[in-house]
């Protein structure tokens, strides 16, 4: 796999997980009542403690959405950079 592969599919990697993140933030916000409804009653968890778990979930997907998808990605772009100014 050459770096432009590499890069393409970082790139698409990050695009799909950024739509990923933003819809579950915003199905978070708008629809909070009806997780705690759902999953409060399933797991028999108080409403303070669901929210502790879905403000943990969006921060450890952002923590691994940035380490594994847009670091990688901003590396290739680097190394693509600098492999075409070496030419």
């Amino acid at each position: 796999m050459n770096i432009q592969a590499a890069k393409d599919f970082f790139k698409w990697c990050t695009i799909v997980n950024f739509i990923l993140f933003t819809l579950s933030a915003i199905m978070i916000l708008l629809c909070s009542d009806f997780i705690y409804s759902f999953h409060g009653q399933m797991f028999n968890m108080p409403r303070e403690a669901l929210d502790i778990v879905l403000y943990a979930f969006l921060g450890l997907y952002k923590i691994f959405f940035i380490v594994f998808n847009i670091v990688p990605y901003a590396a290739l772009v680097i190394m693509a950079k600098k492999e075409n100014q070496s030419d």
